[in-house]
């Protein structure tokens, strides 16, 4: 049965709620059963989609040979490999089904995160389910961290936009977010809000990028982050940076504290969001495109020449 009164355009708000909380260990069924907690208490506190940290089914912990020195064939015929690689998910995993059923239960929207299989290598990616169960959206992690043990993974080759109860809803993972090309592209394909799994720590700078991608391309930002020194800081953004007088104003919704867990709210008013995209001068307003072709170039030159592992 279609939940056709949600599914309007005319959507005044949406609440997000953001789950911070570590989730590392490789146990799907541990890690799935506290999420279906999660997702429970986001919809008795009004939530109309609940968003986890990175890795959350699956833990975002890699095998022991990601620290070896051994070449790419040789990894993937690793037994250690191999069985890290059986362990992800699929899009029929009954883990992520289980997100799925309660989405469908309880009417709510789910971003739900998991190693997945890719072609020989798992992929970073990110499930947005919406209110009836079914699967929006798969993003698998472009920006691999690939200077670290993230280079064993599949990099995703594409950034995806999905329509959420009438709300264009972009997904970027934790490295995706250091650049800007990443939220640019999702705006340019339409999306209002992003959301950004995540799991990392030295979270000052990243907090500023976050901040000013908002800013920038006149989106929302919502990020999750799992808790910890240095490390937590869940946060959302508004996009609007200047009042109707042209006084600039703090843009920061929501932001958690580094080592709390726990589920924190956030809401946008998809009228105002909407208004103020429709006058300010940021997005895609007057942008010198022709001048934007070097962005094409994926010649790397010093000081930015890096050694892979």
């Amino acid at each position: 049965m279609k939940y056709i009164c949600l599914l309007q355009s005319t959507l005044r708000r949406v609440r997000t709620a953001t789950v911070q909380c570590n989730c590392s260990i490789p146990d799907p069924e541990l890690n799935t059963r506290i999420g279906l907690a999660y997702v429970k208490e986001a919809k008795d506190r009004g939530a109309d989609m609940v968003l986890f940290p990175e890795c959350w089914i699956t833990g975002y912990a890699f095998p022991d040979i990601v620290e070896t020195n051994l070449p790419s064939h040789e990894i993937e015929n690793h037994p250690d490999f191999r069985a890290w690689y059986d362990a992800a998910i699929d899009d029929n995993s009954p883990w992520l089904k289980s997100f799925q059923d309660i989405a469908r239960e309880l009417s709510i929207g789910i971003v739900i995160t998991s190693f997945t299989k890719g072609i020989k290598r798992p992929q970073n990616s990110a499930f947005v389910i919406d209110r009836n169960g079914e699967i929006l959206l798969k993003y698998s992690k472009v920006h691999t961290c690939d200077f670290a043990a993230e280079r064993i993974l599949e990099s995703g080759t594409e950034f995806k936009v999905c329509d959420f109860d009438g709300v264009k809803i972009g997904i970027m993972i934790c490295y995706d977010r250091e650049y800007p090309e990443s939220a640019r592209l999702l705006m340019l394909k339409g999306a209002e809000i992003i959301l950004v799994p995540n799991d990392c720590g030295c979270m000052e700078p990243r907090l500023q990028v976050l901040s000013t991608r908002a800013y920038e391309n006149m989106v929302g930002i919502v990020m999750a982050n799992p808790p910890g020194e240095d490390a937590g800081c869940s946060c959302a953004f508004s996009p609007i940076v200047w009042d109707m007088n042209g006084k600039s104003v703090k843009n920061t919704i929501m932001l958690a504290d580094n080592v709390t867990e726990g589920l924190y709210l956030a809401k946008f008013d998809l009228e105002e969001l909407r208004n103020y995209r429709n006058r300010d001068m940021m997005g895609n307003t007057f942008r010198k495109v022709s001048a934007y072709q070097e962005l094409l170039n994926d010649k790397v030159d010093a000081p930015f020449i890096r050694l892979k592992r």
